[in-house]
């Protein structure tokens, strides 16, 4: 039986032999053909002997450089040139042993040498001890963390809270936990560096719009949403993500976050919101952009923020719901490796939302004087105001360029030397320029906390004026 259906077979191969086209049978033939050449050809020719002599050979090995380690850097490059700060930088600060007026350290609300947030790291060093020696899943989680993270939750009016101890990796951290290959995250052009880190180590497939450009954000929307309708299958497991600031570093600008929460809810995105200016500084209670608009913040799939603005420490922390943030505690990279962050800075963050907390009115006041210098440093002859009135960290930028970034650079950072030189410090943003996706323009970055007089701001923005017009006209 088993003979009879083996001829069968092979008169039926036989038979289909014969009845195949021609055209067919050459096309298979020269492919048997191919795969046996390939099969028993060598795929390289070895060198049986040099032609080179033994002496020829070692004048070749000694004329032969390498490539350098690192490109060549100028001695005269900022990063090598920093000034030197002595004692706390605080509202008055001291740098290069001169003695200035702070507008250049991001302390918002005056909390960097408050007796209160000394006293209670003072208490917790003495507890504790310095550091912690191991990352949160490794004998890193102190009481004083837990406690952090639940102050944080409340604070922020959500289910939970997790906190990182160092803030740039707070958000590099968070977004590739959750953003993985074949995943698609919208972004703004103008989005930080930390954010341009965490969508690198996410390998998402990247689409960035233009900055606070809804119309543009929604095109790119459509046309995946028409990209999706091709391959529904794939559509069904690829995850999108929208990921913004509340207020932009690069350009202190606010994200238009009503209009962000329809497209999300129109075209099923999740939001992803990066609030280290913001918070602390924007809504009546310093909850940031979501308190601000109004927005409820269940709306928002994940908030991250640093506690080195408005907090005075050090960190950051992401909060939302409780799985999504759970998810970063086997995830999140920065969580995960990095030893926790010290005790004694979490208890300055506790008791740093602890005066927040009792002095709402201290975000009024910061809001008031981010008003009077912006105000204060309008119609500056060649130089142009970039951000909100109500941002405490805006930028000065050129009116019109040299034509040469390295020129406007200098320009820039003559007029920061001159101010310094009249007891105002001010600093230069600075970008790893080959690092950066959207490279912004030269700029001086001017910083208000609420511990600035009125005297102080009109004093810092008529010295601006005065510098700027002898250097640029």
């Amino acid at each position: 039986m088993e003979t009879a259906t083996e001829q069968w077979v092979l008169v039926e191969m036989v038979q289909a032999v014969y009845e195949a086209p021609a055209y067919h049978l050459i096309l298979e033939g020269i492919l048997i053909l191919w795969i046996i050449r390939l099969l028993f050809s060598k795929t390289y020719k070895l060198q049986e002997h040099s032609d080179l002599t033994v002496k020829e050979k070692e004048e070749l090995i000694e004329e032969w450089q390498p490539e350098p380690l690192v490109p060549p850097i100028s001695k005269d490059h900022p990063a090598l040139n920093y000034n030197i700060v002595s004692g706390p930088p605080s509202h008055n600060i001291v740098v290069n042993g001169k003695e200035c007026i702070n507008f250049a350290s991001f302390n918002f609300l005056g909390l960097l040498d408050n007796p209160r947030l000394k006293a209670a790291a003072l208490a917790s060093l003495k507890k504790y001890g310095v550091g912690t020696c191991g990352p949160r899943g490794f004998y890193g989680t102190f009481d004083v963390h837990l406690d952090l993270e639940d102050r944080l939750a409340k604070f922020m009016k959500t289910e939970e809270a997790i906190i990182y101890s160092y803030g740039f990796a707070t958000i590099a951290s968070a977004i590739p936990a959750y953003s993985k290959r074949g995943d698609i995250v919208f972004v703004d052009k103008a989005a930080c560096f930390a954010i341009q880190k965490g969508l690198q180590a996410s390998r998402s497939d990247i689409k960035l719009f233009k900055h606070n450009d809804m119309a543009d954000l929604e095109r790119l929307l459509k046309e995946q949403e028409i990209e999706d309708q091709k391959n529904p299958r794939k559509a069904r497991v690829t995850r999108r993500f929208i990921v913004a600031e509340g207020l932009y570093m690069n350009t202190g600008a606010i994200c238009p976050l009503p209009e962000l929460v329809k497209l999300k809810y129109k075209y099923k995105a999740r939001i992803f919101l990066e609030e280290s200016l913001s918070f602390g500084v924007l809504g009546e209670h310093g909850r940031g952009v979501t308190e601000h608009y109004g927005i409820n913040i269940d709306d928002i799939d994940l908030i991250s923020a640093n506690m080195e603005n408005s907090l005075a420490s050090v960190g950051g922390f992401c909060c939302g719901r409780s799985f999504v943030i759970d998810h970063q505690r086997l995830s999140g990279q920065g969580y995960c490796f990095s030893a926790s962050l010290p005790p004694l800075l979490a208890a300055a963050a506790i008791e740093a939302l602890n005066i927040m907390e009792e002095n709402p009115g201290i975000f009024a006041v910061l809001k008031e004087k981010c008003e009077q210098i912006h105000k204060a440093l309008q119609g500056i002859s060649g130089l142009k105001v970039v951000g909100k009135s109500f941002s405490p960290a805006f930028h000065l930028q050129l009116e019109k360029s040299t034509g040469s970034r390295e020129r406007d650079v200098k320009l820039l950072q003559e007029i920061v030397s001159q101010c310094m030189n009249r007891s105002i410090a001010l600093t230069q943003a600075r970008y790893l320029e080959k690092e950066e996706k959207c490279l912004p323009p030269p700029s001086i970055r001017v910083v208000v906390t609420v511990e600035q007089t009125e005297e102080e701001l009109e004093k810092a923005a008529s010295t601006i004026k005065e510098v700027a017009q002898a250097i640029l006209l």
